[in-house]
């Protein structure tokens, strides 16, 4: 069989939340060809997350992003899906006696920005009835928390990438790219791709996908992230509290489908890879779970681990990069990827097009600047 020889205005690598959303936006007015590695596009990470969408999560540019989300997920584009993204679901920051400074300088950055109040202990347990008597000394409910269909959120955006012409190839992965001098030659698997512009949305693999192109290095880390579901205690009723999340973010607890969904928040730095949970993350949540919480863990249902990429700031990277030309950054996602994927991949399509930061971004107050990829090197 002939090598197949794709060209396009554009070239996505990595067809998970952040490639998709992004190629569905250019496919508006670009040929765009998204590549991805697997079978089945965003089977790392977006297929293994547990998002929420909170306003109140995340750095400045982040929480500036996912507030740019919102009029998106509350009405989305005709044909995107047949079912709601987001369904409440408050949010419920806890902190020990301990912790209760940072617990404070949280409800200060947050109040003008998030519908939260402050709680005290007895008040905590109206809201979490599974909290452990005396674990607690204060916390912070947020009520704008919304849980969001991730997969209807990640498949609209590719039905929406083949609504407007743009081409998904799965099964490749890239294997090198080439500068020329009418743009770039990318070698997948699946053939061989040209296109003026590439956008590297690659995940976990983002660094390495910036090595094989010559660009600068940003400094991303992909973090392992533990989950797992354990059974409901008897008699629990209350399916609809909140997600519970350690003010320092040493685990989170949150009701799922009749189950708990239990992480230690884990951030383990490792190489690219398909993650696998590790026993000693799994005996730290179980023991920080119940150390928290009024359960009994005697068996895990089931638990899976994916990876999360960060660089230092924890803001993503999104912009050309300053060292080789039509290469452009849509990485450092970290875990605020599916929040923030509709402005972000709006805030991607113009810069990448040339054009203005969208109105419904810039009156949230990012400055592109924040999640260029020139900081980084300030940043070094």
């Amino acid at each position: 069989m002939s090598e197949r020889a794709i060209s396009a205005d554009v070239i996505v690598i990595g067809a998970g939340m952040a490639g998709a959303s992004v190629a569905a936006g250019l496919a508006r007015t670009m040929k765009v060809v998204l590549a991805e590695m697997e079978a089945q596009p965003g089977y790392h990470t977006t297929g293994r997350s547990a998002a929420v969408f909170a306003p109140s999560y995340g750095p400045d540019g982040v929480r500036a992003l996912t507030r740019a989300s919102r009029a998106f997920f509350d009405a989305v584009p005709e044909g995107f899906t047949d079912v709601p993204l987001l369904t409440p679901r408050q949010i419920l920051m806890i902190a020990r006696e301990d912790q209760l400074e940072s617990l404070d300088a949280l409800i200060d950055r947050m109040s003008g920005e998030a519908r939260v109040a402050r709680l005290g202990a007895a008040a905590l347990k109206e809201h979490q009835p599974l909290l452990r008597e005396g674990y607690a000394a204060a916390g912070m409910l947020d009520t704008g928390g919304q849980d969001i269909d991730v997969a209807a959120l990640h498949q609209g955006f590719l039905r929406l990438l083949k609504a407007r012409g743009g081409m998904l190839l799965t099964n490749a992965a890239v294997q090198e790219l080439a500068r020329e001098a009418d743009g770039w030659q990318v070698q997948t698997q699946a053939g061989t791709l040209s296109a003026p512009l590439v956008v590297n949305a690659g995940g976990a693999w983002a660094g390495a996908i910036g090595r094989l192109a010559g660009a600068e290095e940003i400094g991303l880390v992909p973090k392992r992230r533990t989950a797992m579901m354990v059974a409901e205690p008897d008699g629990f009723t209350r399916r609809d509290a909140p997600i519970t999340i350690d003010v320092q973010e040493e685990f989170y607890l949150k009701p799922d489908a009749g189950r708990l969904l239990i992480s230690p928040a884990d951030e383990t730095p490792t190489d690219p890879c398909d993650a696998q949970p590790e026993e000693i993350d799994v005996a730290v949540c179980a023991d920080r779970i119940m150390t928290a919480f009024d359960l009994d863990i005697r068996r895990i249902e089931s638990k899976w681990a994916g990876l999360r990429s960060f660089v230092a700031d924890k803001e993503p990277v999104i912009g050309f990069s300053r060292v080789v030309p039509g290469f452009f950054w849509m990485a450092g996602q970290g875990g605020y990827g599916i929040q923030s994927a509709p402005a972000a991949a709006d805030l991607a399509a113009a810069l990448v097009q040339g054009k203005p930061v969208p109105g419904h971004i810039a009156d949230q107050g990012l400055d592109p600047a924040r999640v260029a990829p020139d900081r980084m090197a300030c940043a070094a």
